[in-house]
């Protein structure tokens, strides 16, 4: 039994956290929004406080964004004592995860990114794919709470790797959403059926896990996110700024940023990503 902290207990930390208690570890919780500390309540995880962070073998965190990792990071970094270890599973920016390690290192403390792939429902049934960066021994350590969260897990470097693998990831599944808008799009204007084309997509040489995974809501034009177009602009911002450091041409990607600032302004913002489709379809005069 290992004595875990969780701060974040949103659509994904909460089952993350969820899954570690019934697995049999001593977890406490921590959130902001005391309505998600009631429903962690229900799940039977224990609201925890700064004692508890301080006590904790391993203080693991869900963030939103960057402001958040840097002002819980610091903190954890503060309270932890030497040798215990922070895991981060937010998507960030590589700079502010760095200046946490930085912190991190000052104090002791072992820092471990375990950025993951896959929804809130993959999160509830324990089936997210994890991507590790950090020292490879706290990773090997700590595998046994990990595989807490799915089954495919990936040790990719010692720095901040883990933050850029998943940018490049979420990069691809929005240029799904832009691909599937598009075709969907021209479908419509030739005459094809809704339901037709979904059916054939899936199964065809494209279907592939993203596509299938949407295809049950959007061939019945179900919009409700998994994750909102204002998450999806948030992830896109930090991948343009992550290219344009690295110098690396994203011109698609910077396309499919305009087309989901469109479906934000269009009052989409709070529908699923996949909302970019309906953008294109205003667009070819197919508005609903």
């Amino acid at each position: 039994m290992i004595r875990v902290h969780f701060i974040g207990v949103g659509k994904m930390g909460l089952p993350m956290a969820s899954h570690l208690l019934a697995a049999g570890h001593a977890v406490t919780v921590s959130d902001p929004d005391l309505s998600r500390l009631a429903l962690a309540a229900e799940r039977g995880l224990t609201s925890g406080s700064m004692d508890d962070l301080a006590r904790a073998e391993v203080v693991m965190s869900s963030l939103p964004h960057d402001q958040a990792l840097r002002s819980v990071g610091m903190a954890v970094a503060a309270a932890l004592p030497q040798g215990a270890v922070y895991v981060d599973t937010s998507t960030v920016s590589q700079r502010v995860s760095a200046d946490v390690a930085e912190a991190c290192a000052r104090s002791g403390v072992q820092y471990l990114r375990t950025t993951v792939s896959g929804n809130n429902h993959m999160a509830e049934a324990a089936q997210l794919t994890v991507m590790a960066s950090g020292p490879q021994a706290v990773h090997e350590r700590l595998l046994p709470l990990l595989r807490c969260w799915g089954p495919n897990h990936f040790y990719l470097g010692s720095g901040e790797q883990a933050r850029l693998m998943k940018l490049v990831v979420n990069l691809l599944i929005a240029q799904t959403s832009a691909m599937l808008a598009e075709g969907l799009t021209l479908g419509q204007k030739g005459g094809l059926d809704w339901g037709d084309m979904w059916a054939v997509l899936g199964a065809s040489a494209v279907a592939s896990p993203i596509l299938k995974a949407k295809s049950a809501q959007l061939s019945k034009r179900d919009y409700a996110p998994t994750f909102t177009v204002t998450q999806m602009n948030k992830d896109l911002d930090l991948i343009l700024a992550e290219a344009a450091a690295c110098e690396a041409p994203v011109p698609q990607t910077a396309a499919t940023r305009q087309l989901m600032a469109a479906a934000q302004a269009q009052g989409d913002a709070e529908l699923d990503y996949a909302a970019i489709i309906r953008v294109l379809e205003r667009s070819a005069g197919l508005a609903r």
